[in-house]
């Protein structure tokens, strides 16, 4: 028996990290099938892959790596079916600004009136983020989400969807404008 069969125990993977695995894959793919899917075929993987475990990093973590490659495979497969969707965000632009690209003055950003450097713990609040981001399109949320909850740089981002720069920042853009509205209208105007 080599070390790395030793490490590993397989039979407990369900049992021990399922429910940790779940809960970083619906968050990231926001659709609960498509999450077990996920957690199923990062098993299947691990299993299949069990003599490149080196035992360089924790069972755990291992999964966790593997699960991060099957969403981004999914996220791309997910980019390259709505990269029609970036000229439908360039078009609905005119909602925000007029033609000389300045903010139309119904669409100026509100003060907020708080003060960022303060933690939002919230409950509430993060029930409302989770609903407006879930409002946005998927490839907003697919985007938004490897920025800010991955921690993604932008090229990698770009690289890992294959889409491109431009195309990059039109969606960020847009997904960061209707999140602005959308918690004015339900967190900080309410």
């Amino acid at each position: 028996m080599t070390q790395t069969e030793n490490t590993l125990k397989p039979k407990e993977w369900v049992k021990n990290y399922s429910d940790t695995l779940y809960r970083f894959a619906v968050l990231r793919v926001n659709d609960e099938e498509t999450a077990k899917d996920l957690i199923q075929e990062t098993f299947l993987a691990a299993l299949r892959n069990t003599e490149r475990f080196r035992g360089e990093i924790s069972e755990k973590n291992w999964l966790f790596t593997i699960l991060k490659n099957k969403i981004i495979d999914h996220y791309r497969k997910k980019a390259s079916s709505l990269i029609s969707e970036v000229d439908q965000l360039m078009e609905s632009a005119s909602e925000y600004f007029d033609e000389e690209d300045h903010w139309k003055e119904s669409a100026y950003p509100n003060d907020w009136k708080t003060d960022y450097k303060a933690p939002v713990e919230s409950e509430e609040f993060h029930e409302i983020l989770n609903k407006c981001l879930n409002k946005l399109s998927e490839l907003m949320r697919i985007v938004f989400t490897m920025k800010y909850l991955d921690e993604k740089e932008s090229d990698e981002i770009c690289k890992e969807l294959q889409i491109s720069s431009s195309n990059y920042w039109v969606v960020m853009h847009r997904a960061k404008l209707q999140l602005r509205s959308c918690l004015e209208k339900k967190w900080f105007t309410k």
